[in-house]
């Protein structure tokens, strides 16, 4: 065996009668009796109250404290007539007795016995005792101590070392040195032999397809690392469940026990790819029948997009609002305007489609939708009332139910008067009374006219308002070229800027 070098831990553990093989290397070969340092049989004679006479043959008798044949309560656990195997400490003496010793023939022995075993290559049981520099000390036979290095100790390095004191387990001795008393153990190498028996169990019936129990080795951004016996699989974040998992933590840890199915197995590199979810039926098998088109359904939303919020309605199942879903009057920018992260929400079930696994989802049809309800209300001819909303160039925008506009076009405000710019006549906010002349259904406009509030006024016009006639008028509004004004209700006129005597304050 390999010497340990003098400043191993170890050596601050092992007791001191290690210091007895420095010299002859004393050994239970024989046990006839012998010189100082052997280890002969003996027979007690006498047992006093300090001492014990050993008659060890030849005529020579030795001596031994009391207290090595003595148990923690004091009892004497030996008697006249009772073999012994001792050790000689020293000659006879001039009181004619030998100097004995049971406990390091003991000792002496438990060293033989580890010794043996180590060139038998047997496994050796100890317990680990106490944390040292670089390891574990391990008691074994007889009480000896050993040294168990951190590498030794598992597959894997642990951080916690001093969880394993006071647990027994089996090891292999590495490196063995009677004559310093270092005994140098190794778990590890235990471990590395059953996991590769187990390895070539597992190897000898592992095939794609198979359905195996494992546990969770590692977890990492990716996916786990699985055991399934002396080999790891790898378990990816993509197969561990139908749902979405933003990280294999959510779903194990460490020590887990897990059935997974193997997807992949290639014999060349050992590489097996692993798959949870394949292991339960693929939720959108059934996601027609459990989601019917108009079904009202409560989710949670997981992600948003510019275009949409995705939202889980189960694990593996999730449907798409689209923007244009979720609201019937206003315009949504980004759907994080209307909803949250994570927020459970009630929504309806617009089209499914299992084999592209897509669910497209409304938020709006949860409310009536305002033009069925304008449409139901209202008809062409009807009186409508509402408040511009904006202005362009070709006509007005008229507000007439949350929801619905209706627009008159410039050519659909007066009579008698060409309208270039309708922001000639209103402005954003005021209060305006129309006709709706026609509703398309298809594209869900409404055209209104004001100008059909009115009897058209040309057939009696030039008979009312004769030229040269004085009339008193209402200022509608004013332009550069000139003032509009109303003569009555249905005929507007415009008064040129080249007719408006100067300093007339319109």
């Amino acid at each position: 065996m390999t010497d340990i070098e003098p400043n191993t831990p170890v050596g601050s553990t092992v007791d001191s009668f290690a210091a007895l093989f420095e010299s002859n290397e004393p050994t239970t070969a024989g046990l006839e009796l012998g010189g100082e340092g052997k280890i002969v049989a003996g027979v007690v004679v006498q047992v006093a109250r300090d001492a014990v006479v050993i008659d060890i043959g030849g005529k020579s008798e030795g001596v031994i404290g009391i207290d090595e044949f003595t148990d923690a309560e004091g009892n004497v656990l030996i008697k006249p007539g009772d073999r012994v195997d001792v050790y000689i400490e020293s000659r006879e003496s001039d009181d004619g007795l030998i100097s004995l010793s049971k406990e390091k023939a003991d000792k002496m022995k438990v060293w033989d016995e580890i010794s043996s075993a180590c060139e038998r290559d047997e496994i050796i049981q100890g317990t680990i005792s106490q944390r040292v520099k670089g390891g574990l000390s391990v008691t074994i036979r007889g009480g000896v101590k050993a040294f168990l290095p951190g590498s030794q100790v598992d597959l894997r390095p642990i951080r916690n070392l001093e969880k394993l004191i006071g647990q027994t387990y089996e090891f292999k001795v590495i490196k063995f040195n009677k004559k310093r008393g270092n005994i140098v153990l190794s778990r590890r190498v235990l471990l590395e032999k059953e996991r590769d028996q187990m390895k070539a169990r597992t190897l000898q019936s592992l095939e794609e397809g198979q359905v195996l129990t494992g546990t969770i080795k590692n977890l990492t951004e990716y996916g786990a690392f699985v055991d399934l016996g002396g080999i790891d699989g790898l378990l990816h974040i993509t197969d561990m469940s139908w749902g979405r998992v933003n990280h294999p933590s959510e779903v194990f840890s460490v020590g887990d026990e897990v059935t997974v199915k193997v997807l992949k197995y290639n014999p060349e590199t050992e590489r097996v790819s692993l798959g949870l979810k394949q292991t339960q039926e693929d939720p959108w098998s059934h996601a027609e029948e459990a989601y019917p088109v108009g079904k009202r359904v409560h989710g949670k939303v997981m992600s948003l997009t510019d275009y949409g919020a995705f939202v889980e309605l189960e694990p593996g199942v999730e449907g798409l609002i689209h923007v244009s879903e979720m609201s019937w009057t206003k315009k949504i920018k980004h759907p994080s305007k209307l909803l949250e992260m994570g927020a459970d929400i009630e929504c309806q079930v617009l089209e499914v489609d299992s084999r592209s696994k897509r669910i497209s989802l409304g938020l709006k049809q949860l409310e009536p939708d305002p033009w069925m309800v304008f449409t139901d209300k209202y008809k062409p001819g009807d009186k409508v009332s509402g408040k511009v909303r904006s202005l362009t160039d070709y006509g007005v925008f008229v507000g007439i139910e949350e929801g619905v506009d209706g627009m008159v076009h410039k050519t659909d405000l007066s009579w008698t008067v060409k309208v270039n710019n309708p922001g000639d006549f209103y402005q954003k906010g005021d209060d305006v009374e129309a006709i709706i002349l026609s509703i398309n259904h298809d594209e869900k406009k409404v055209s209104l006219g004001v100008k059909q509030l009115w009897d058209d006024p040309w057939g009696k016009i030039f008979e009312e308002f004769a030229p040269g006639a004085v009339v008193e008028v209402t200022v509608l509004g004013v332009a550069e070229y000139g003032a509009f004004v109303r003569l009555r209700d249905g005929v507007e006129a415009i008064i040129p800027s080249s007719e408006t005597p100067p300093g007339t304050d319109l």
